[in-house]
């Protein structure tokens, strides 16, 4: 991990959270390599116990938070609540959940019960 051209963009939260550095990194290197995302922010949130990432997709102005984890991990609702709350209360973010195939799957999560469209 440490040889790859983007650690150095991340060297100073890996360590912070060695039990999700798999994922922050596999998801920081989808975004911006695969996805292309452009102004790309790590923000430390260690009330969660990892950071999100905050950036904006290819054409798409606004700014949107992904929150790395891997498929083992048993999030709750306050885990969520929690992020929220740090984040500023944004409308949405994309929960980056990765596999130990590096695949990669996200869901978009919004504050509350929202009722599908019918």
């Amino acid at each position: 991990m440490e040889s790859h051209p983007s650690y150095k963009s991340l060297s100073e939260i890996l360590p912070r959270y060695p039990q999700t550095a798999g994922s922050i990194f596999q998801t920081f290197n989808d975004i911006t390599l695969a996805q292309q995302w452009t102004d790309v922010e790590v923000i430390d949130l260690p009330v969660i116990s990892r950071c999100v990432f905050r950036g904006r997709r290819p054409k798409l102005n606004p700014l949107l938070y992904v929150v790395p984890c891997s498929l083992s991990e048993s999030l709750s609702i306050s885990w969520f609540d929690e992020a929220f709350d740090n984040l500023g209360k944004p409308d949405q973010v994309y929960l980056a959940i990765n596999t130990p195939d590096s695949s990669i799957v996200y869901y978009k999560i919004t504050p509350g019960i929202v009722k599908p469209p019918v």
